[in-house]
């Protein structure tokens, strides 16, 4: 009996035991909740600032770097055309100066004729010379004529020499006197011979074909001999069949230019038309100042057309004995170390190149060495650029040919 009371007992408990177990897990759970989303928010609100962070350096890292735009060279053209300044030169040019003095009696060419080797231009009157070459020739004849007597003195001498009539010693004054004679009408020979030919220049000729480009002289003037001192020239005379122009070939084109290729020459005062030339010979050697090489093109002028004097222009058109590359003029970098360029490499990061320029176009120049045409080269480079830095490109064209 008791027994089966203490079981109604039990069952009667285990309803309270279970009611007071779920209202305890109850409160617990009410109490363990704000925790457990404590812990959730603090843990979103770590990720979303270690986000945030990571996107402020990533941001912060991207404006550290250099934004620059950069071009690829373009090739060059295989043939260059070279275009060099130079003046119109007569294939020869002489001055004429006398040779003898006097005063000028006439003349019979004037500026702008044409004249042939030996032709007669002036003539010059030499009265005191006339009178020398009088007197020389009255010493030669007195010299001759004691020669002549002294000659037939010295054979009497040697006849009567054997009759024992004269001594041994007359016979050696005669022939002595004999040498004597002969030497001083050998010298008034040369003497009259001298006066001669300076009376052979009283007459002026012309010493080869061309044309009078100019006279300094009229008749009556005064003539002094000679091409120094006082003296004037009295014509000038050049030889204009064909002209020669002299240029100045830079250094670069040396290895391009040989006798025998072709120019195309623009003369000032024949627009829009061209005259055919070819190099006829070149110095061999660059003026260390200048960096060029003294060139002579010739021209054939049969016409006479053309003028000693002009100034002309002289085309080449060349093999580039190099491929050249073409960049703009605001790529190149001027430092210490020589011309340069800066090149983005696929790392994305600077490399200063040395680079050799050849002509310059204005806004672009020519790449003679140092670059490739897959290059990126930057634009506009920065005083700050330094090798071996990263950039940010940020866009890539081709270059145009400024040439």
């Amino acid at each position: 009996m008791l027994h089966q009371i203490d079981e109604q007992n039990n069952l009667s408990a285990r309803p309270n035991q279970r009611r007071t177990a779920e209202a305890g897990g109850r409160r617990l759970v009410w109490f363990l909740a704000p925790v457990f989303a404590l812990g959730i928010a603090g843990m979103f609100t770590l990720r979303s600032r270690a986000a945030t962070e990571a996107r402020v350096a990533a941001v912060t890292r991207t404006l550290a770097l250099q934004h620059v735009s950069v071009v690829h060279p373009a090739r060059g053209a295989g043939a260059t055309e070279l275009s060099l300044p130079g003046t119109t030169e007569a294939f020869n040019e002489s001055p004429i100066f006398a040779r003898t003095n006097g005063y000028l009696k006439s003349w019979t060419k004037d500026i702008g004729a044409h004249v042939k080797a030996g032709e007669l231009l002036a003539v010059i009157e030499t009265p005191e010379l006339d009178q020398q070459l009088m007197q020389a020739r009255g010493v030669l004849a007195q010299a001759e004529a004691n020669l002549k007597l002294a000659k037939i003195t010295a054979a009497r001498y040697q006849d009567l020499i054997g009759t024992h009539s004269v001594s041994q010693q007359n016979v050696d004054q005669g022939n002595q006197n004999v040498a004597m004679l002969t030497g001083s009408a050998q010298a008034a020979a040369a003497d009259v011979q001298r006066l001669e030919q300076l009376q052979a220049f009283e007459r002026v000729y012309a010493p080869f074909d061309g044309v009078i480009t100019a006279r300094n002289t009229d008749i009556g003037d005064l003539v002094n001999a000679g091409n120094g001192g006082m003296a004037q020239e009295l014509f000038r005379v050049a030889r204009i069949d064909t002209l020669r122009v002299f240029v100045n070939v830079p250094e670069d084109y040396v290895g391009s230019i040989k006798p025998g290729v072709a120019a195309k020459l623009s003369i000032a005062g024949f627009p829009g038309r061209e005259f055919p030339g070819r190099v006829a010979r070149y110095a061999h050697a660059v003026d260390p100042n200048s960096r060029t090489m003294r060139t002579e093109i010739d021209i054939p002028n049969q016409g006479g057309i053309l003028s000693p004097g002009a100034y002309a222009s002289a085309s080449f058109t060349l093999r580039s004995p190099v491929t050249s590359l073409i960049l703009p003029a605001n790529t190149l970098i001027f430092q210490q170390a020589g011309m340069q360029v800066g090149v983005v490499d696929q790392n994305g990061r600077v490399q200063l190149r040395k680079v050799t320029i050849g002509r310059d176009f204005g806004a672009s120049v020519e790449v003679l060495s140092g670059l490739r045409p897959t290059d990126a080269v930057i634009t506009n480079p920065p005083d700050s650029l330094n090798a071996g830095s990263r950039v940010v490109v940020e866009n890539s064209r081709e270059s145009a040919i400024g040439s």
